[in-house]
Parts: C-alpha cells; sequence; structure tokens
C-alpha cells in the first residue's frame, strides 16, 4: 500500500479532526486563535492524529470519540512545538517564521499552556479514566524529555542511550500514547492495547531518529528549516554521536567545539557533516530507524490481515523513506 492510499483511507475523519481544531480554538481573546490558528495551520503533517484514526479502525471502533481525542493529542503536540522554539530560539517552523518570532516569546509560551489546556478539557468531555491516565502519564514524561534535552544541551558526551531516553520521553511516547488510546476506544484485550503501543513507541522513536538525519540532508525548503539547525541550536542527535564515537581526537575536538560554539559558521558545518559523512554517521541512524520500525510492525501481527494492518504498515515505511 502507498502513503497516498493511506491518507485516502482516513481522509474523512481528518476533515472532521480539522473542523475540530477550528472550533476548539475559538476564544474570546483574540491571540489565543490567531496563533493557535497560524501553528495548527502551518503545514503539519498531522501525524499523530493519522495514528490514532488508524489505530481506531484497526480496532474496529464504530463511535465518534476519535476525532475530538486524534484533536487533543495534536494539541499536546503543537503546545510543544510552541514551548521548544521559545527554548531553543528558534526562527524558523515547518518554512515560516516561528510563532515566537511572530508574537514573541510570552505569547508562544502562554497560547501554549493555553492548548495543553484545552486539550484535557477536550479529554475530560471525551474519555474516561483510562483515556486520561494515558494522557497524563504522556504529558509528565513528554515534560521530563524536555528537561532532559535542555540538560544534555551542547554536551558533547551525549551518549546514545541518553539520546534514546530523550526522544523515546519527548517524541515516541506520545505517537505511543495515540495508538494505545485507540485500542482503550475499541476495548481491545490488553494484549491487543499493549502491542499498539509498542507499534507507536517504535514508531515515533524511528520518526525521530530520521528526522535526525534530515537535518543533516534535505535541502531548505523540504525541510523548512536551516539545514544543520539541530546542530547550530547545541543539539547533539544520533548521526553526530555515532560519528563522535567512531571519530579520532582531533576530529572529536572539532565536534566539541561546533557543538559548544554560540554560533556556528557554515565552513564549520560542513567540517562536521564531513565527519558524519566520513563514519557513516547518517547510514547508521537510517538503519537504526529502520530497525525500530521493524520491531513495531511486528506488533501488528496480533490484529487481522485487514486493509487498516496494511495502512499502518505502510506507515512504517513512509517513516523511513519520507524527505521532509
Amino acid at each position: 500500500m502507498q502513503i497516498q492510499e493511506v491518507f485516502d483511507l482516513i481522509k474523512d475523519d481528518i476533515k472532521k479532526v480539522e473542523a475540530g481544531f477550528k472550533k476548539d480554538l475559538n476564544s474570546d481573546v483574540y491571540l489565543i486563535s490567531k496563533v493557535g490558528e497560524y501553528i495548527l495551520n502551518s503545514g503539519g503533517k498531522r501525524f499523530r492524529p493519522m495514528i490514532m484514526l488508524l489505530c481506531a479502525r484497526l480496532c474496529n471502533y464504530i463511535g465518534d470519540k476519535h476525532i475530538p481525542l486524534a484533536g487533543v493529542v495534536e494539541f499536546i503536540h503543537t503546545a510543544t512545538l510552541l514551548h521548544d522554539d521559545v527554548v531553543d530560539n528558534a526562527h524558523l517552523r515547518r518554512g515560516n517564521a516561528s510563532a515566537n518570532k511572530v508574537w514573541g516569546d510570552g505569547a508562544s509560551i502562554l497560547v501554549g499552556d493555553y492548548l495543553l489546556s484545552k486539550a484535557f478539557s477536550l479529554a475530560v468531555k471525551n474519555g474516561d479514566m483510562r483515556i486520561l491516565s494515558v494522557l497524563s502519564d504522556t504529558t509528565t514524561r513528554m515534560a521530563e524529555g524536555e528537561v532532559l534535552q535542555l540538560l544534555k544541551h551542547s554536551d558533547a558526551d551525549t551518549t546514545e542511550r541518553e539520546y534514546l531516553d530523550v526522544v523515546i520521553n519527548k517524541t515516541a511516547v506520545l505517537i505511543s500514547a495515540a495508538s494505545r488510546i485507540a485500542g482503550i476506544l475499541g476495548e481491545v484485550s490488553l494484549e491487543k492495547e499493549v502491542a499498539l503501543a509498542n507499534y507507536g513507541m517504535g514508531l515515533g522513536t524511528a520518526y525521530q531518529l530520521m528526522d535526525d538525519c534530515l537535518d543533516y540532508t534535505s535541502t531548505d525548503e523540504d525541510l523548512g528549516k536551516s539545514i544543520g539547525n539541530d546542530l547550530r541550536e547545541g543539539k547533539v542527535t544520533m548521526p553526530l554521536i555515532h560519528a563522535s564515537k567512531k571519530s579520532t581526537g582531533t576530529e572529536k575536538e572539532l565536534i566539541r567545539k561546533a557543538v559548544e560554539a554560540d554560533e556556528l559558521t557554515d565552513s564549520r558545518l560542513q567540517e562536521i557533516v564531513g565527519i558524519i559523512n566520513k563514519y557513516d554517521g547518517i547510514e547508521y541512524t537510517i538503519n537504526r530507524a529502520r530497525s525500530y520500525v521493524e520491531e513495531s510492525k511486528r506488533n501488528l501481527e496480533l490484529f487481522e490481515p485487514d486493509i487498516e494492518r496494511a495502512a499502518l504498515m505502510a506507515v512504517g515505511d513512509f517513516v523511513i523513506d519520507r524527505t521532509y
């Protein structure tokens, strides 16, 4: 199955989710609506809602609560983007000026807080205690992931294990929650519910690892931000960690200076990219991502081999093959 066929499978539900965004962002406070709409309409792939919608179909869920709950997951994700851009002092998001660049740090933080609050308000209306528990645990872990990332900022000695801890807590756990909530809605067995959570966790980890690669390999137009942006922001990701582990003493020192630099010149960035390529940092990271995807797919073997399972398998392939 091709990824476009996957999108076509849930296009009607995605339209309903988008309509829900507009309704739920309707606030008497003008800035909330304006900033929320700006970030939600800035080209996001709706990857997390897509996973929930597909998993709900896989679990034969026949209600309508998956629509607002998919919106809950996207609101949580969007809130973290608003906060991230402030922490990272980012100026671009998906090819557009970031919200903090347009409206300032204070507005981004406060609207992010609003989206988190709104997400839980919607969850209370449309979920049960088990779903609320999953979301509560998830957002707690995401906050821990953010703090872990902050602690490892500009740390050239970051290990692979430490970085994966950040990836799992900051990114993968929300995709895992989206999958698991669909299982709860569909009232599947605990075994299947855990399998869905594991599917989402592996998929989410691979998704972030591929982002690590794309940061060094995509064109600016594809990525919507500057190439090498992670390194410029002091983020040490998997391709660089692998290269640093294999590099010579002189190369390690170059990497350290680049990671700790207040500003990274284009020439120094190219030096670092050369070291990453020399030690196959991109290839290594892609292989790690591929192994996470294959592991995640195995969790779907508990389910009937229908079109929804095929679609979720195809999403795994998309994660590895995407160029943006």
